[in-house]
């Protein structure tokens, strides 16, 4: 039987004074080596999504969250647990001028603009996601949404 479970998040970091947005390219001695991402990963135990958000781009990243957004949910299939595993998307705005400190996962960071980020996301789901949150968030906030996405 295929089980359906909340299981991870991606966190798109972007930095809303020039929408630069962070990608991470995975080291080479984890899963898909070389593939560029976005901060992606588990949720613990009984942590709510929004909590392993930020605790993941701090992991990660070694950057604080200033602003934190939910914008969708992503599905996509696990064959070797024969799980449908749901990643819960949000969007992190980042102050400037602070270091990005990659955690063991990546071996490479880079700051670029949505369309370099666009053609740079290995997944399909990342570029669409993106997307999603330009549309959404693009004057800097959720504007008349902003009470339903904005989580910190």
């Amino acid at each position: 039987m295929t089980e359906i479970q909340v299981g991870v998040v991606d966190v798109y970091v972007i930095r809303p004074s020039t929408w630069q947005v962070l990608v991470l390219q995975r080291a080479t001695n984890t899963r898909c080596p070389g593939s560029w991402e976005t901060v992606h990963g588990h949720i613990e135990g009984h942590e709510p999504p929004e909590a392993a958000a930020m605790r993941e781009v701090r992991e990660e990243t070694g950057l604080d969250v200033e602003r934190l957004y939910n914008v969708t949910v992503q599905p996509f299939y696990l064959h070797r647990y024969k799980a449908v595993q749901l990643a819960v998307v949000f969007t992190a705005f980042v102050a400037d001028g602070h270091e990005v400190k990659l955690g063991p996962e990546h071996q490479q960071s880079e700051w670029l603009t949505v369309d370099q980020a666009l053609a740079r996301y290995t997944w399909p789901r990342s570029r669409a996601a993106l997307n999603d949150i330009v549309d959404l968030l693009h004057a800097g906030d959720a504007g008349v949404v902003e009470d339903v996405l904005r989580v910190r």
